[in-house]
């Protein structure tokens, strides 16, 4: 059956998220159909998708197992409420979930969203340390340049100034080290050699607020959102051991490098170091429902659950739609599409080919810096007189270019789908080579 097709008749009633929407509704770029790595807008031009949705749609648009399994579970049961009552896909999600995590990441709390995740994982690690006597454990150490989400716990956490500083105070009790990129790490592709001292930092906070005051270190394997900032090799490393030598936990945010981006399930699995919490989002369910989760580990799962009463609430927190039945099945269906088509392992083999060609970029005039790993790249541009001013009229020329991407400040976000082939990708770096082409020649220029 046909869906029926949506046409806006106004634009003025939508306050859009992360959005110029004063400017957005004067030029629009609405998208009215996704499939396999295409979109179309609504002028009936063809988009390719550069980014996977938002790092989410990672085996392509529209698959059909998907839409089968969501529109089965809804004419099965809809909804069931979260909080004393269950449902089978949900214990069945996370044992699939827990399977390919890292270590013994075995037990998977459910939320609707990334920054929900993050919420859910500051509480357990609180809650962790209540339990066993060590209440005074508050305080969270996160990075420069981090993106948690949005939520006021994730915000605290954030080391990205536009979403804090309107915001007033955030949470107290948060402090943050340095990022992991350096000026001598230009152009570095995949991870640098040396630059491993940098958790040292965590090493600094121990001996300014006392190793018996941190609760958690919470870090992205990569830094996503921020410009894709990959880790030197060890850095992860050592702050595992750091964390493991004081009794801090260490939460990783995966939920932009989690379900293959890496080239593996997780980015610990990746760079070979099991956190104790694990957040994700995103690719869990393919974008296609929300859903968001917090993997834990058998130690901290156990405490928190053995301090509780024999039949009371070990822990009191959790959303409306937690393991949305709906969400459940979205989620199934998708690791059946990433297992059955090998499409973690489908990363790691196009990885080279794709990084390989964002590299070809490394000459262009406008191009100031590269990262990238895995299914991730980072392309810094040359800042106009006002910095972010280049993005902007980057990501509108692009979409009018016929690609659809991220873009922060003036870095482009790559992350292509799974499924892509060879030419997406060629197809993808030829675009912004154009446009990049256009604007060297333009000059630079100011947005006002």
């Amino acid at each position: 059956m046909t869906p029926p097709t949506v046409t806006a008749n106004s634009l003025e009633h939508h306050w859009m998220p992360f959005s110029a929407n004063k400017h957005f509704k004067q030029e629009p770029r609405l998208l009215t159909e996704g499939k396999g790595v295409y979109f179309k807008n609504h002028k009936g031009e063809t988009l390719i998708d550069a980014v996977s949705g938002l790092f989410c749609s990672s085996a392509g648009h529209a698959r059909q197992e998907i839409a089968d399994a969501v529109q089965r579970q809804i004419m099965t049961l809809d909804y069931t409420p979260p909080f004393q009552y269950g449902q089978g896909l949900s214990f069945e999600l996370a044992r699939r979930v827990a399977a390919i995590a890292p270590g013994d990441l075995n037990y998977v709390f459910f939320g609707c969203s990334g920054s929900e995740a993050v919420e859910s994982a500051m509480k357990i690690a609180l809650q962790y340390h209540r339990v066993r006597g060590h209440g005074q454990r508050t305080r969270f150490v996160s990075r420069e340049r981090a993106y948690h989400g949005v939520n006021f716990g994730g915000i605290s956490l954030a080391g990205m100034v536009r979403n804090r500083e309107m915001f007033g105070l955030t949470l107290p009790g948060v402090s943050h080290i340095r990022h992991t990129w350096r000026e001598e790490t230009r152009f570095v592709k995949g991870q640098a050699e040396t630059g491993a001292d940098l958790a040292d930092d965590l090493q600094r906070h121990v001996e300014l607020y006392g190793a018996d005051n941190i609760a958690a270190c919470i870090v992205e394997p990569i830094a996503g959102s921020t410009g894709v900032l990959v880790p030197p090799k060890g850095y992860l490393n050592r702050l595992r051991e750091i964390c493991t030598r004081h009794g801090i936990l260490l939460v990783f945010d995966e939920v932009i490098c989690g379900f293959g981006r890496t080239g593996k399930a997780f980015g610990g699995n990746s760079f070979g170091v099991t956190p104790d919490l694990m957040t994700m989002a995103k690719g869990i369910t393919n974008g296609v429902i929300p859903m968001g989760a917090v993997a834990v580990s058998e130690a901290v799962y156990q405490a928190v659950v053995a301090a509780g009463p024999e039949k009371g609430i070990e822990f009191f927190h959790g959303y409306t739609y937690s393991a949305h039945p709906v969400a459940c099945a979205a989620g199934l269906a998708t690791l059946d599409i990433y297992e059955k088509e090998g499409l973690f392992e489908r990363a790691a083999q196009m990885s080279p080919y794709f990084l390989d060609q964002v590299w070809t970029l490394k000459d262009h005039p406008l191009v100031v810096d590269l990262r990238g790993y895995g299914m991730l790249a980072g392309i810094d541009i040359k800042p106009a007189e006002k910095p972010g001013a280049r993005g902007y009229e980057l990501l509108q020329d692009l979409f009018k270019a016929g690609l659809m991407t991220r873009i922060t400040n003036d870095t482009i976000l790559l992350a292509p789908a799974f499924i892509c082939e060879k030419s997406h990708i060629d197809e993808i770096v030829d675009k912004i080579r154009r446009v990049l082409d256009r604007h060297a020649k333009a000059g630079l220029r100011v947005v006002s």
